[in-house]
């Protein structure tokens, strides 16, 4: 069954369809039926330019957080990704950095850095200084080149949200990836509607400012992709 096709709160420029992927966080079964859904959509789509962009919080919780970098590294479809960082793949980074900042490692294990480890076969027993090492080369780059913003058309694209009232060239980029509040109870106009995941939810939120993206697939909940298009928009879940 087809999705519904919505009226969007903001327009792209003519030729592209792109897709904004919720959260992972270690799901990647539920990441392949996404990946499957947008195939799908691009084969029946008209525009011959498409742009995938990931919202973060590929990391964590989840059983699988190496494959899913594995799959996002690997598009379904011909066309340009964009990967951006969310907050836990920063605080992965943070430990993964400074091995000897317990702070920094406590933060992350509680965070479900611990499920993470596991997925790339490290356990308690492994030293924090020999994790990254233990990493392959091509996850590592992948984590240290996360983006922290995509702009396109009437949409920035982040993994948090943003402040309100600061202009969006210069929002501080800890709050890209953290926000929420004031964010999301913000009803004003940011200069761009805002794509973002990071807050879970029983369903994706579109609102005249913002759409959220992030349904909650690690507890239990679905994995929500959008596709957009001029000035429409449909939704995916798997």
């Amino acid at each position: 069954m087809l999705p519904e096709i919505l009226t969007a709160p903001a327009s792209l420029p003519p030729g592209l369809r792109l897709y904004a992927v919720g959260d992972p966080h270690g799901c990647a079964a539920q990441l392949d039926a996404i990946h499957a859904l947008i195939a799908e959509d691009a084969a029946r789509a008209p525009e011959p330019e498409r742009v995938i962009v990931y919202l973060g919080d590929y990391v964590d919780r989840g059983p699988d957080s190496r494959g899913v970098i594995e799959r996002v590294l690997a598009p379904p479809v011909p066309a340009a990704t964009v990967h951006l960082c969310g907050n836990h793949e920063a605080m992965m980074l943070a430990a993964l950095d400074r091995p000897g900042d317990e702070a920094a490692l406590a933060l992350w294990l509680r965070n479900g850095g611990v499920a993470t480890l596991l997925s790339y076969g490290l356990t308690g027993e492994d030293e924090p200084e020999t994790w990254a090492a233990r990493l392959p080369p091509g996850h590592l780059a992948f984590l240290r080149g996360l983006a922290r913003r995509h702009r396109v058309g009437g949409y920035l694209f982040v993994h948090a949200g943003v402040r309100p009232g600061v202009p969006l060239d210069a929002q501080d980029e800890e709050d890209l990836i953290w926000i929420r509040e004031p964010f999301l109870s913000s009803a004003a106009a940011h200069g761009a509607v805002v794509v973002h995941g990071h807050t879970p939810g029983r369903a994706p939120v579109i609102r005249p400012n913002r759409i959220g993206l992030d349904t909650g697939a690690v507890y239990g909940g679905r994995l929500t992709a959008a596709a957009f298009w001029a000035d429409r928009m449909a939704l995916y879940q798997a």
